[in-house]
């Protein structure tokens, strides 16, 4: 990518944030929407978690795919493509005429959405290349999830309840246009060095471990032990196959290396423990407010501006607090106030209490909003720009991972405990395991960020850097089996 001028660089930093804006705004809004969906299609909580995990699932299987590729046939391009998808797919939501097609657009949705953050990471690696610089372009990158956390609640809530739940779609259009045109006009096109060859295998066996994991737990509370077993038992064959498989290929899909770092391991599971808490605690919340409290969508969402507000101011200063003093006391703060934000709700029962309703959400938006930066820092800054597009398809994957898995745990807990003809007075008393699993995030945050950022942490990223720039140094089982054979 050649050098660009300052001006250049903070527009194709806008661009890519525009693209952010639509898919978190998707999220947010999405959810404040679920009740009157909910209503109009005649929805379980588990067609609900569909409506979530369907887009949710395909984009943390195809993200990886959409990263390499973007890097082998360039990264404009790519990007370009998954803008036009997600368009389209908003678009086909928005006259879905049964939850069940609802799901399938969802997914066409979900294919374009992998192809814009994490390849919008990559262009924003190889724009910013000093790393102070960078940490603060990433600081504005987490802003705007913040201000989708922000716009989604009030936006959504007030096209539902005035226009309709359809409504909530047509938002990406006009956005989707703009950053595309603004795309074919001032971002350069780049690409990596060395060209990835496609890994087809590796990719099914994404795809049947995340989506035979989630079948399993939604399904679960409904569908008995042996529907559990078997596709508890695919999706640990899955796994398997995923770690004996990968370190055999020449140019694996999953870079198996990367792992070593102990930062960008601590970062891929703090990106799952932090957007599991997220999406669960989105999920509960919206179906107290309104399907409890029977607040309307608009004041639902108003009811959780303290939160989404605390993530927009949060997230600009947890960028520059990782660039002047590295991930840890970003990564502490947000452990400690989201796992405080889960024990008021699980232990106190914060819902009950305006008062302690509220500081649960001022925790939370505070634990979130400083999450973001450090993980998105951590997971690109160790590694050969080259090779900037799979590991921040690596973190997006994370982060869609932890988000499935969060409404598919939460959500089949909260099924599991309430009764349908005494909706509201057993709702609190269902939702304790799922406040008790966000908190459980919220530690494992805590105690991760103080582990991935010490000094022998730092060691082993500096190894694995060595590692990844020397592709000759590579020693999996199974090039050392090709050396044998050949030296026979």
């Amino acid at each position: 990518m050649p050098e660009l001028s300052h001006r250049r660089r903070m527009l194709v930093l806008a661009i890519c944030c525009m693209s952010l804006l639509i898919v978190s705004l998707d999220v947010t809004i999405l959810n404040v929407a679920l009740p009157s969906m909910q209503r109009e299609l005649h929805a379980s909580v588990a067609g609900m978690q569909w409506t979530i995990d369907a887009y949710t699932l395909v984009l943390a299987s195809l993200l990886m795919l959409a990263g390499s590729t973007a890097d082998r046939i360039g990264r404009r391009r790519v990007f370009m493509a998954g803008l036009v998808l997600f368009t389209i797919g908003s678009v086909l939501c928005s006259l879905a005429p049964d939850l069940d097609t609802l799901i399938v657009f969802r997914m066409v949705q979900a294919v374009g959405g992998s192809m814009l953050n994490p390849v919008a990471m990559s262009i924003i690696t190889n724009t910013f290349t000093d790393p102070r610089e960078r940490a603060r372009a990433i600081g504005v990158w987490g802003a705007v999830v913040g201000i989708s956390m922000a716009a989604g609640p009030l936006v959504g809530g007030l096209l539902v309840d005035t226009v309709g739940w359809r409504s909530i779609f047509w938002i990406n259009l006009p956005v989707g246009l703009a950053a595309f045109l603004l795309t074919l006009r001032f971002v350069p096109e780049s690409r990596a060095p060395k060209a990835r060859r496609p890994d087809p295998v590796g990719q099914f066996l994404v795809i049947a471990l995340l989506g035979s994991l989630t079948y399993a737990i939604i399904g679960a509370p409904t569908s008995g032990t042996a529907h559990t077993l078997t596709f508890g038992a695919i999706a640990l064959a899955a796994l398997l196959g995923l770690l004996w498989y990968e370190p055999r290929r020449e140019e694996p899909l999953i870079d198996l290396r990367f792992f070593g770092s102990i930062p960008f391991s601590g970062a891929t599971v703090i990106a799952v423990s932090a957007f599991a808490a997220l999406s669960g605690f989105l999920f509960l919340s919206t179906l107290y407010l309104q399907n409890v409290r029977g607040l309307n969508a608009l004041h639902a969402g108003l009811w959780m501006l303290p939160m989404a507000f605390l993530c927009f101011v949060c997230a600009p200063f947890s960028g520059r607090l990782v660039g002047s003093r590295g991930p840890r006391p970003s990564l502490l703060i947000a452990g400690a106030a989201m796992t405080v934000s889960g024990v008021l709700f699980a232990a106190f029962e914060a819902e009950t209490s305006n008062v302690t309703l509220v500081l649960g959400y001022v925790f939370f938006g505070l634990g979130f909003g400083f999450v973001n930066a450090p993980i998105t820092n951590t997971a690109v800054s160790g590694m050969p720009r080259a090779q900037a597009g799979v590991a921040a398809a690596v973190a997006s994957t994370s982060r869609q991972i932890g988000g499935t898995l969060g409404v598919a745990v939460i959500g089949a807990a909260l099924a599991s405990g309430i009764r349908a003809d005494a909706y509201r007075d057993t709702f609190v008393a269902a939702s304790r395991p799922g406040w008790w699993i966000i908190t459980a995030c919220g530690a494992a945050v805590l105690v991760l960020g103080l582990l991935s950022s010490g000094r022998r942490a730092r060691a082993s990223a500096e190894r694995t850097a060595l590692l990844l720039e020397s592709p000759e140094i590579r020693d999996p089982a199974g090039a050392r089996a090709k050396d044998t054979s050949a030296a026979v």
